[in-house]
């Protein structure tokens, strides 16, 4: 078996069972079956494992480059009847063909700058209130409380 330090696709229990086929069953043989076959079957599962795991990943970049070649297809498609309805305007019959042609929208995000922000809270309708201090005056009338009596 390879380096049990390394993460094993056997699982715990035929991991010791091989053990002590390793161990204290080292001279015992079945039929078919001793440390070193279980130790062979246990290396198999191993590389088999690692030969999925390196498939899913060339399974996920050829998804990937799927979804980018449909992507561009798209883009590239929804160009093209753009201008071929331009194109057929004159033309009543390729114009109506044309115009049953219903293409998927991209699944691209737009660039940043073309991003709405959230909208913002509606604004109040009519005039603003009267402050005390409107903005931009310059000086502010201060009408002095006459003196309590007996001060």
């Amino acid at each position: 078996m390879s380096d049990p330090s390394e993460t094993s696709s056997v699982p715990p229990a035929l991991q010791e069972l091989i053990a002590l086929f390793n161990a204290e069953l080292e001279e015992v043989r079945f039929p078919g079956v001793d440390a070193q076959t279980l130790s062979a079957a246990a290396d198999a599962v191993d590389e088999a494992a690692r030969a999925l795991v390196l498939a899913e990943a060339a399974a996920e970049a050829a998804r990937e480059r799927l979804g980018e070649a449909q992507e561009a297809l798209l883009t590239r498609g929804q160009r093209a009847l753009a201008y071929a309805k331009i194109y057929a305007e004159e033309q009543p019959a390729l114009w109506a063909r044309l115009e049953t042609l219903q293409l998927p929208r991209t699944a691209r995000r737009a660039p940043r700058s073309e991003v709405e922000e959230a909208p913002a809270a509606p604004r109040r309708r009519g005039r603003p209130p009267k402050s005390a201090n409107p903005a931009g005056a310059l000086f502010v009338e201060e009408q002095l409380a006459p003196a309590p009596a007996g001060e």
